[in-house]
């Protein structure tokens, strides 16, 4: 079974030859060995590049072993550049490799050599990247299977894949499994020999209780508003145990930096200021997510919200939590309130407010959902995304009306619909 990772091919693809060293990252066990192991090397060889102009190194490979000496890594790409053509320098987990920074820096002063590295565990995380090769790493973050790769593949009736990608997420090797015991399994293990042991080993930690617990809670909060504060408080109340926010706030960094979480931070429109807290942590996989919590709190409407926000980072806007005070008349007096919009979605010049609901039942409900979106007093386009089979198109109020079906297999008209 093939994959086809067009959006991450075709960035790798844009970005040749452009001076830096292309640094491909994202959680682990998410397709990047095979992109740039099969799909990248398939491109190059397609495009006329000749093989022997493909230095491919898999280091996590035991026949490799030797390779990850950096002086032999160093010495065994270059022995292979012999003439002036472009050579394509591909090297897989390339954190294996004692002192890997300086051997890349090494060969970035190869005038005809283009760099491409990938790398997984917890000696290659996001914090190091941007410590290293500041201003000279081309980073590019890989995610799960969006809905629409996995869709590609599992095919059949939408809704029951879009309930299986719910509850099992996009990890690439979990699609090909075939019972959801054995999925379960898959991911349950993953999380915690993998995942929780890397951030347990980098960061020196005396055990995976608290890390683990704490993944916990954040698991059950998606698409709530939460603070290290608040999370100390609740782990404290349903475990009898103190753990500080400072510790909370560690812990969540380091699930950041391992790719497994995403903070979306909340964003004054009417006063055009960020608020630092509290904010909202969205998983990375619904699979991983939903494992933490033995497959039992399937709260749909915060999923979808999830599921929706990885498809927004995947194409490459930035989001934010978005606030907005309204005012109103009841008895006499008039009230303030603050109001929620799911995302403020950036992208250069474009915005988007959007917000996500599982259904829209009845017009009790559609004044809810339209209510902070109508007391923003600007003219960037403003969306609901719903789990229904909708038309999609404006309503009388000038909101874009879109089906998560809509939303998630068309990305290019979807928005700018």
């Amino acid at each position: 079974m093939e994959i086809k990772r067009d959006h991450y091919l075709n960035k790798l693809i844009r970005h040749k030859k452009n001076g830096m060293v292309k640094i491909i990252t994202g959680v682990r066990r998410s397709g990047k060995s095979y992109l740039l192991s099969k799909l990248f090397r398939e491109h190059l060889l397609q495009s006329g590049v000749q093989d022997d102009h493909i230095i491919f190194l898999a280091l996590d490979d035991y026949g490799n072993k030797s390779l990850r000496d950096p002086d032999a890594l160093y010495r065994f790409v270059k022995d292979r550049i012999t003439d002036e053509a472009d050579y394509y320098i591909l090297l897989d987990e390339i954190q294996l490799a004692e002192d890997f920074e300086s051997v890349i820096n090494g060969f970035m002063h190869i005038p005809n050599a283009d760099i491409y590295i990938t790398g997984s565990n917890s000696k290659f995380l996001s914090s190091d990247i941007i410590t290293e090769f500041r201003g000279r790493g081309d980073e590019i973050r890989v995610y799960p299977l969006n809905f629409s790769e996995f869709y590609s593949v599992y095919g059949g009736d939408f809704d029951r894949a879009w309930l299986m990608y719910c509850n099992y997420g996009g990890m690439p090797l979990c699609l090909t499994m075939e019972t959801p015991a054995d999925k379960a399994k898959y991911l349950t293990d993953l999380f915690e020999t993998t995942y929780l042991a890397d951030i347990i080993n980098r960061n020196n930690l005396r055990g995976n209780t608290e890390i683990g617990e704490l993944t916990n809670v954040l698991a059950s909060c998606i698409g709530s508003l939460t603070n290290p504060s608040k999370l100390s408080n609740t782990f404290n109340t349903m475990k009898k145990a103190g753990i500080s926010a400072n510790t909370v706030s560690s812990y969540i960094d380091y699930l950041q930096d391992a790719f497994l979480i995403e903070k979306a931070v909340r964003y004054d429109i009417k006063g055009k200021m960020y608020i630092n807290t509290p904010a909202k942590y969205y998983f990375v996989d619904m699979g991983l997510r939903n494992a933490r919590l033995s497959f039992r709190q399937q709260e749909y409407n915060h999923i979808m919200e999830n599921v929706i926000y990885n498809e927004l980072r995947l194409r490459g806007y930035s989001v934010d939590v978005g606030v907005v005070e309204s005012f109103a008349k009841e008895n006499g007096h008039t009230l303030r309130k603050s109001l929620e919009v799911d995302f403020v979605v950036n992208l250069g010049n474009r915005r988007y407010y959007i917000q996500s609901t599982y259904n829209i039942p009845d017009e009790g409900k559609m004044k809810q959902e339209q209510a902070s979106l109508l007391s923003i007093n600007d003219a960037f386009r403003k969306i609901i995304i719903v789990n229904q089979p909708i038309m999609s198109g404006y309503n009388e109020n000038g909101i874009l009306m879109l089906s998560v079906k809509d939303f998630l297999l068309s990305p290019e008209t979807a928005i700018n619909y």
